[in-house]
């Protein structure tokens, strides 16, 4: 595989769901340039609601997050549904595919992303997985950083974990800024020294999004409030270490009116300006 990890995607992109379907109709890729969805929800999905998103794949790029393949489980991949996202893929012109450094099940879904231990038997026991994964959907395919609420078994950083990991199976990152932030106050640890010992120059795209606090100094995952000014700070961190990546707003509980939506995509942009300007 040639060694350009990046999406061949650009600028700032927003997760479709279904609610979103008919608000979002009327915009182009001026207002987006690049949507993301998870294949598991709309594999064998017709009817008006598969005419609506063959509206959109014909118009804006798009890139797939994977929920369920489940990386670390102990069970045998699942064959079946990579066949049918490798299909999918296809047949809507997605540009990239990712899914999430984790396990979500043994025999059955837990529609939970559960953390994997950090060891070494488990960085060649994934990386396999992954590289399997890849031959099946013959390319490369990028793995997400995931928030954990507690490490098991754990022998090695969370950063030498995931570098170990991408050079193991050759693949891309998927980097999670607001996962990363999550996890530096859950487990107090340096977010900007993780990113400086990072492999960022595998990072196909980025990812931000809003957090609860639900305590001091402990973070809850929910994809389901604006996103925070430090996480907002890491982003523009992230670019200046890593350059200017592809960059996706997840917003899936609590959606707000269009024009929030925009607001916080229109900031990404200006980020990415800002970081861009202090380059030249």
């Amino acid at each position: 595989m040639k060694n350009n990890f990046s999406a061949p995607v650009s600028g700032v992109g927003l997760g479709l769901h279904r609610s979103l379907l008919d608000a979002l109709s009327h915009l182009d890729t001026t207002d987006i340039n690049f949507m993301e969805i998870a294949p598991e929800n709309w594999i064998r999905v017709g009817g008006r609601i598969g005419n609506q998103l063959r509206s959109y794949t014909e118009k804006f790029p798009f890139v797939c997050h994977g929920l369920s393949l489940s990386l670390g489980s102990p069970a045998p991949l699942n064959i079946d549904l990579l066949k049918a996202i490798k299909q999918f893929l296809r047949e809507h012109n997605i540009r990239y595919y990712s899914e999430h450094l984790s396990y979500s099940g043994d025999g059955g879904n837990l529609y939970e992303l559960l953390p994997i231990p950090f060891t070494e038997d488990a960085v060649h026991y994934v990386a396999a997985r992954i590289r399997q994964a890849q031959d099946i959907l013959g390319e490369r395919i990028a793995i997400e950083n995931a928030t954990y609420y507690y490490a098991p078994s754990q022998e090695m950083t969370e950063c030498e974990f995931i570098n170990a990991v991408l050079c193991e199976a050759d693949c891309a990152l998927l980097l999670d800024v607001n996962n990363l932030y999550i996890n530096s106050t859950n487990h107090q640890y340096n977010a900007l020294e993780f990113l400086k010992n990072l492999h960022g120059e595998r990072t196909a795209y980025i990812h931000i999004a809003g957090h609860d606090t639900e305590q001091e100094n402990f973070c809850v995952d929910t994809h389901g409030a604006p996103v925070a000014q430090d996480v907002w700070d890491l982003l523009q961190a992230t670019y200046s270490l890593f350059g200017i990546k592809p960059t996706l707003l997840e917003r899936e509980n609590n959606i707000p009116p269009l024009d929030a939506l925009l607001y916080e995509l229109n900031k990404i942009k200006k980020v990415q300006a800002q970081s861009s300007s202090q380059k030249l």
